[in-house]
């Protein structure tokens, strides 16, 4: 690998007598793929073993593992199901590092395409909000999919700048993740044009932007609470000298992340400043099996309460026809305000007011409201759990007719009316079922190649 000549001679300056191995890291040493299981889904841990066997850990995150994609494959109904996310292992210690509570209030401020909002969305309980952001437009989409495969109800997909929430939710997050967009130096080893597009220039004009997206944070904070700020490059001016500008502009403290004793520290004199540097963390792949990486963790030494949203919470036809369908085909009941957006029928938290916010997905996405009548979503069928639906089809994950199902086939049903099919009680997608036939409904653009 050919490596721009001042990106050499910076990390030469950085690492010393370690850089020969650095350097050997970043040419020969094996690229790492994990995945990271679901743990909103109750069991999918054993599930995934008994599939696959024990499978290496990553040793920063509790439900992250090592894998081999030739043989964990993304076709793999598991997958499909949403029971385990494909995300690189360095990736996983930014949300490591925050100490999340169930009713938290969480922003994920660029989340696509979902690595780090899936994971802190599977850690909440019904009482908190995860608000996952992406700026740029066709990302935002592959976020929401990535949102709906995991079966996260209480989350609101956003495509808004970092400024306009600043303006809309001031004070009002206890948690935000700031997994900033950078030159990406730590994925040299997986994107080679990223060295093509590598330049010192580069790299301050990403430290200059991620303040400004960690100002913006700030503003939405809620006395008390906690910004992770990471990024997967190497570069100082992106990570220490950003964390010493954060802790010369506000009232915060560098703390050390939980469960991160395992990774590098990062270092004082590469912050341009006397902040102390030793909380911050970093990842090196001539040290950690993984790409370079960078995790710092700032606590809010202000006070204050969060500040109340409106709530305009009105009744629509749509809230009619779905509880007329959870009352015939479901066993529980969903709480929440009935949104109706043209036909698409959202359960959307309460708690929060999105009016004149660009939104991708306000909650959970219940169905689609058609002339009198109503279809669930794939979203719904993937959020709930085997034993809420009054009508379900298992099949284990090798089984033929699973197999057809997926690629969009009718099946056999002795049932009646709306069903869950299942994989090894892991709900998958819907089917509608009458005269001894399920007509699918599993989302075209999903469906496996015959």
């Amino acid at each position: 690998m050919k490596l721009p000549e001042k990106f050499e001679l910076r990390m030469k300056e950085m690492l010393k007598n370690e850089y020969d191995n650095f350097f050997k890291s970043m040419n020969n040493a094996p690229i790492f793929t994990g995945i990271r299981i679901n743990t909103s889904k109750v069991g999918a841990d054993k599930a995934i073993v008994s599939e696959f066997g024990e499978l290496r850990k990553v040793p920063w995150c509790e439900n992250g593992y090592y894998a081999d994609k030739s043989i964990i494959s993304g076709n793999h109904p598991y997958h499909i199901a949403g029971l385990f996310y494909f995300q690189e292992p360095s990736a996983m210690s930014t949300v490591s590092a925050l100490p999340i509570e169930e009713d938290d209030y969480i922003l994920d401020l660029c989340a696509a395409p979902g690595g780090k909002a899936t994971q802190a969305g599977a850690l909440l309980g019904k009482d908190g909000l995860l608000v996952a952001n992406e700026i740029v437009r066709n990302r935002s989409a592959i976020l929401s999919d990535n949102i709906e495969r995991f079966g996260l109800s209480d989350t609101i997909v956003t495509n808004e700048t970092p400024q306009r929430l600043s303006e809309k939710y001031p004070n009002f997050f206890d948690k935000i993740i700031v997994d900033a967009p950078c030159s990406g130096e730590g994925m040299f080893r997986k994107e080679p044009q990223a060295i093509d597009e590598w330049s010192e220039e580069h790299t301050l004009s990403c430290g200059v932007r991620q303040k400004h997206i960690l100002d913006c944070a700030m503003k939405m904070l809620k006395g008390g609470g906690y910004i992770v700020y990471s990024t997967c490059t190497f570069a100082p001016a992106e990570n220490e000298q950003v964390c010493a500008y954060m802790l010369e502009n506000y009232n915060v403290e560098l703390i050390k992340p939980q469960n991160l004793d395992m990774l590098s520290c990062g270092k004082t004199e590469w912050s341009g400043s006397d902040y102390n540097m030793e909380n911050t963390r970093r990842i090196f792949p001539h040290r950690q099996n993984g790409e370079g990486h960078f995790v710092a963790l700032f606590h809010s030494l202000d006070n204050g309460d969060r500040e109340i949203q409106k709530k305009n919470k009105t009744k629509n036809d749509g809230e009619k026809l779905y509880r007329e369908f959870e009352k015939e085909f479901l066993n529980t009941t969903l709480d929440g305000e009935f949104c109706l957006f043209g036909e698409n029928l959202y359960l959307k938290p309460e708690c929060i007011d999105i009016d004149k916010i660009k939104t991708v997905r306000a909650g959970l996405h219940l169905g689609i409201c058609r002339k009198n009548r109503f279809e669930p979503s794939h979203a719904l069928c993937l959020a709930l759990k085997k034993e809420d639906f009054k009508n379900s089809i298992d099949f284990p994950c090798d089984s033929d007719i699973l197999k057809k199902y997926l690629m969009g086939e009718t099946i056999d049903c002795d049932k009646k009316g709306w069903c869950a099919v299942t994989v090894n009680g892991f709900p998958i997608g819907w089917g509608k079922a009458s005269n001894g036939m399920l007509k699918n409904h599993f989302p075209k653009f999903m469906r496996l190649k015959k």
